[in-house]
């Protein structure tokens, strides 16, 4: 470590042990991550920079990101990885090809951006295998997207992979990646050391004044008490002048490193504005455009010898705030100049994406060659699965074009990127290109189109169908097909708004109802939007035929898969509201299988949560449980706010009480913070399931109202009825249950289902007379035990049991709640298989209560694990399904035959109990 380093790590010897603490995490076996976070200056590059040169044993892995506007995808990451790409090939096939396209290795389809940070986790993790593996990245707030949204998942993965992470990053920084890391706030000395290096600076005598001044206005800043007194005269040091600058400590930083450049060469000059200008840190690029300039090797001793620049095997600035200095201060004229010189150093066949962007740094005005040299560009950085990349080189490119039309053409194209890359102000920002430019009606509407769908993936859930219905409105004599596309996403909008968005469905399916005109065959999303249109002007009667040939139609048809998430959901509800549990379990069985081929994260997490409800109804709750705890690894790595419908349902039926409270207070609080009606309906009626199965009646009947009341006589609350229903009848309130009755009733006479009728008769049997119930219970007996539907069929037996018992036939009452019990046992239901047997117990029954070995209990995450690898499962197909390194998934089985007390995988099988306990 240099003289320099040293200093400005003079006062840091707990930082100094915290990262040493961090290396030896990663020597052991361990993964380890920390982001140094302060302001320029403060001394994180110097830690880094310990933390290399004390890396014994640990192979260094380095990166940093560049202030530039520049944005290339994943080269953060492809210069971290660079080492260590000849392991690509062993990563599982996906994994390979997704990084290597990403990267840029191979040609192929856009890979899903989450199969690339798997891929990068398991290619570190593999090297980190044969030895410990130290990663540094500084600077990570102006590393580039792509790459940042990659290692933070990394980071967020290490458990038992031999590798320590450490980002730095400058205060304030705008990226939200890495929050939620562990991290270390790096402030100013504390006086005394800040006196001690200020010493080292000024060894001679300095005025009490100024120092107190210096003292103050650094605030400690390390690299500020270091280069700040450069500026002080012989006369100012013992106090003739007392120093005061109100402007900010980077700004007045970079003043020092500008005024040290007046005693360089022009040449040495230059050859530092071609270095900052080019974020690749490339010698031989650097050198390539130093000839073409006419700059010789003597500029680059010069600003070595000055402490500014080092040119060897890379390129490497003293500080950030060097390479900043230098640019902003260079005139327009000579940074138009050294952008020329690079782009004309670039292979245009190699390199033509850098090239681009030079060129573009390079001209003035319109340039429509290099304008669509950017395009070409952002199709090429949409391909890798680079969005804010692609984004940055369109909206560049609008910049450079004169044409009207084309420029609003191509706001329009960086607006959609910037949105996908969930960069909502980047988006709205361009699309003033659009309005700007004398668009046509076309352009209008789609801008219009876009901003709906911006204010959509910001979360503003209630002004969105409003919005959904402008646009298509007005794209409909302009685009049919769009706007039909539009009129459904409005739809889908106000379904998941919920109850705060009811008046706005309604005027979406009225607008339809008096527009909509089939021309030749309707697609299936056609007779879908039709049918809930009618639905919701003419009620479920009149729908009934319409929303059935939509199914039809629906389930044959291809569906793209991203916009395939939102209409599946649509065409799920439309299932739901005939009682078609059959098409409602092919919807979601495909929209899996889709997501799944495509390797799309954000519909795999709608697919994830519909087959879980699926598995939940069926009574598979072992299926239903991997299906959720996957749905919350993809939501994890996503960042998603998709509800846990799936979770919720089966919380309601396996009435673990700890467990489902905790889960579905969680759910019904993020459901009303993220405004989804929909979702926080569907936790009141679950809820209200939960509550009965705990026979908390007085809640449960709380719970369905407000189910009930979200939304009357649509959707869940034709499901949520039935539980109010059976909650009034135990309570001895049927007054509050008669309307809900009649409303069931109505739906399930339209639906026709077994489903539909069994519920219908189970729910009239427990409203009826004494005299007139038992024929009710035995036809919803019936019914539904023709349907794969096992927790009703049990849940059926058990109320018919109680009935039977308040009605003095013990005999008889036993025979039911010992099926129900049995039932409610074999499918791991816990409350009502409680209930029942208290009831069991109440006829003077003996029952025995079930055991299992016990053990000490497993994590969500382990029990999931364990059961991937009972099924035979390799870690790395697990780490696939997990998104976890191999290594991981290792460190987790040990824990499990830990726990579970064996020593092999083929004990899995018969040590995990069949509903194996999960906790919290």
């Amino acid at each position: 470590m240099g003289v320099h380093d040293e200093q400005l790590l003079l006062g840091r010897a707990r930082e100094v042990k915290l990262l040493d603490d961090l290396l030896a995490e990663a020597r052991g076996g361990h993964g380890a991550v920390l982001v140094l976070r302060g302001e320029a200056g403060v001394g994180k590059t110097s830690l880094l920079r310990h933390c290399a040169e004390h890396a014994t044993g640990l192979q260094v892995r380095r990166t940093a990101g560049v202030q530039s506007e520049m944005q290339l995808p994943f080269a953060s990451l492809h210069q971290l990885c660079r080492p260590i790409l000849d392991r690509v090939g062993s990563l599982p096939r996906p994994q390979e090809v997704a990084l290597s396209v990403a990267l840029g290795l191979m040609d192929g389809a856009t890979p899903d951006p989450f199969l690339v940070s798997l891929a990068a986790l398991s290619l570190l993790s593999e090297s980190a295998a044969q030895q410990p593996m130290l990663c540094l990245i500084d600077d990570a707030q102006w590393v580039d997207s792509a790459s940042a949204q990659a290692l933070a998942f990394v980071a967020r993965r290490l458990l038992a992979d031999s590798i320590a992470m450490v980002f730095a990053v400058r205060e304030p920084a705008a990226n939200r990646e890495l929050d939620g890391l562990p991290e270390l706030r790096l402030e100013g000395l504390a006086e005394g050391d800040a006196r001690a290096l200020l010493r080292t600076v000024i060894p001679g005598r300095l005025d009490a004044r100024v120092r107190d001044r210096l003292l103050a206005e650094t605030r400690g800043n390390p690299l500020a008490l270091l280069e700040l007194p450069r500026r002080l005269s012989s006369t100012q040091l013992p106090g003739a002048f007392v120093l005061h600058d109100e402007r900010e400590l980077p700004e007045r930083i970079e003043e020092v490193f500008l005024a040290r450049l007046e005693a360089l060469s022009t040449q040495a000059r230059l050859l530092l504005l071609l270095a900052a200008a080019e974020p690749a840190d490339d010698p031989m690029l650097l050198w390539r455009a130093a000839e073409r300039l006419g700059i010789d090797a003597s500029a680059a001793e010069a600003t070595e010898s000055e402490g500014l620049l080092a040119v060897d095997s890379g390129v490497r600035f003293r500080h950030p705030l060097v390479r900043s200095a230098i640019y902003r201060g260079a005139s327009p004229r000579d940074r138009r100049a050294a952008h020329l010189a690079l782009a004309e150093s670039l292979d245009p066949q190699a390199d033509p994406d850098r090239r681009a962007w030079h060129l573009a740094a390079a001209t003035i005005g319109p340039d429509e060659a290099v304008a669509a040299e950017l395009e070409r560009s952002a199709d090429r950085a949409r391909a890798r699965g680079g969005l804010s990349a692609a984004a940055a080189f369109l909206a560049r490119s609008v910049e450079l074009t004169n044409d009207p039309a084309a420029r609003a053409d191509r706001a329009l194209a960086a607006a959609q990127a910037s949105l996908h890359a969930g960069e909502f102000a980047s988006a709205l920002h361009v699309l003033q290109a659009v309005d700007a430019s004398a668009p046509d009606e076309l352009q209008r509407a789609r801008a219009d189109l876009m901003r709906a769908q911006i204010v959509s993936a910001s979360g503003a859930l209630e002004e969105v169908p409003a919005l959904l219905l402008a646009a298509a409105e007005r794209l409909e004599p302009l685009d049919p097909v769009v706007a039909r596309e539009a009129y459904l996403d409005a739809w889908g909008a106000a379904l998941f708004a919920g109850d705060r968005a009811e008046a706005d469905m309604r005027e979406v399916s009225r607008v339809v109802r008096g527009r909509q005109r089939f021309q030749g065959d309707p697609h299936g999303t056609d007779l879908l939007l039709h049918g809930m249109s009618v639905l919701m002007t003419d009620g479920r009667e009149a729908a009934a035929p319409a929303l059935r040939r939509a199914l039809s139609a629906f389930l044959v048809e291809d569906i793209p898969v991203d916009r395939g998430m939102r209409w599946n959901v649509i065409a799920s509800c439309a299932a739901l509201e005939l009682w078609d549990f059959e098409s409602r379990n092919q919807i979601t069985t495909r929209q899996l299988q889709l997501a799944r081929e495509a390797g799309a994260l954000t519909p795999l997490a709608f697919g994830l949560n519909g087959s879980a409800i699926t598995m939940a109804l069926t009574g598979q709750f072992e299926a239903a449980l991997r299906l959720c705890a996957e749905a919350d690894a993809v939501n994890e790595a996503i960042g998603s706010r998709v509800p846990a419908f799936g979770a919720m349902l089966l919380a309601a039926l396996r009435g673990r009480e700890s467990e489902g409270s905790s889960l579905l207070e969680d759910a019904t609080r993020r459901a009303r913070a993220s405004g989804s009606g929909f979702g926080l309906q569907w936790a009141h009626w679950t809820g209200a399931m939960f509550l009965n199965g705990l026979r908390r009646y007085d809640e449960a009947l709380d719970a369905a109202q407000r189910a009930w009341d979200a939304w009357p006589d649509w959707f869940v609350s034709v499901f949520a009825s039935a539980e109010l229903i059976e909650a009034a009848a135990r309570l001895g309130r049927p007054e509050r249950a008669a309307d809900s009755l009649r409303r069931l009733m109505a739906s399930a006479k339209v639906g026709g289902t077994e489903w539909a009728i069994g519920i219908s008769e189970r729910s009239t049997a427990l409203l009826s007379d004494p005299a007139e119930a038992e024929p009710h219970y035995v036809t919803a007996i019936e019914r539904l035990s023709t349907t794969r539907l096992r927790p009703e069929v049990a849940r059926s037996h058990l109320v018919y049991g109680e009935w039977l018992r308040r009605e003095g036939r013990r005999v008889d009452a036993r025979e039911q709640l010992r099926l129900a019990h049995a039932m409610f046992t074999d499918l791991g239901a816990e409350s009502f298989a409680e209930r029942a047997r208290d009831e069991l117990l109440a006829t003077g029954a003996t029952v025995r209560k079930r055991t299992e070995a016990q053990h000490e209990e497993l994590t969500p995450q382990e029990a999931h694990v364990a059961r991937l690898a009972a099924d035979g499962r390799t870690n790395a197909e697990i780490g696939a399904t997990l998104y976890l390194s191999p290594r991981t998934v290792e460190w987790h089985l040990k824990k499990v035959f830990l726990k579970l007390q064996i020593n092999s995988r083929r004990a899995l099988r018969t040590a995990l109990p069949k509903h194996e306990p999960i906790a919290g």
